[in-house]
């Protein structure tokens, strides 16, 4: 069952940010650090910003066992870009342990009818290429490149 997060998932939520930035470190450690990216205070104040939702994937004992975070995104009267509305996936993480039981494409297309639901255009989000089976999941899902980052590391 997909539906919004509450407090009582913070504990396992902030376990699932640690896996995802483990593979982040593994996979960049030049960039990434070993820690996660919101902590509990921050994580009670997403809770309340309904900009910014979370939704959990749960078991029949409403154990989390992944979740995305959303944010919808509109540049309204920009110079240059359409104040078509977005909804960005900021993060999407399934417990290591339960992988490959379709629980992250659960969690996408509850996000993809959210952001039908909030009248969006369209679903965007970043990965990380040294993260190719996050990458071949989203193709799998139907996304396709919007833009890419390139870099180059000065010696």
């Amino acid at each position: 069952m997909i539906r919004f997060a509450q407090e009582k998932d913070i504990p396992k939520i902030s376990d699932l940010l640690s896996q995802v930035d483990l593979v982040h470190h593994q996979g960049r450690p030049d960039i990434f650090k070993i820690g996660r990216k919101y902590g509990e205070a921050e994580l009670k104040e997403l809770l309340r910003d309904a900009r910014r939702p979370i939704l959990v994937c749960v078991d029949e004992q409403d154990g989390v066992q992944g979740y995305c975070f959303c944010i919808l995104q509109q540049h309204v009267d920009n110079s240059i870009l359409t104040d078509i509305k977005t909804l960005y996936i900021d993060d999407l993480c399934v417990d290591e342990g339960l992988r490959g039981k379709h629980i992250g494409r659960e969690l996408y297309e509850a996000a993809v009818a959210f952001a039908r639901e909030q009248g969006c255009y369209n679903v965007t989000l970043n990965v990380w290429s040294c993260n190719p089976s996050a990458l071949k999941f989203y193709e799998s899902c139907g996304l396709v490149p919007q833009k890419i980052g390139m870099e180059y590391i000065l010696p």
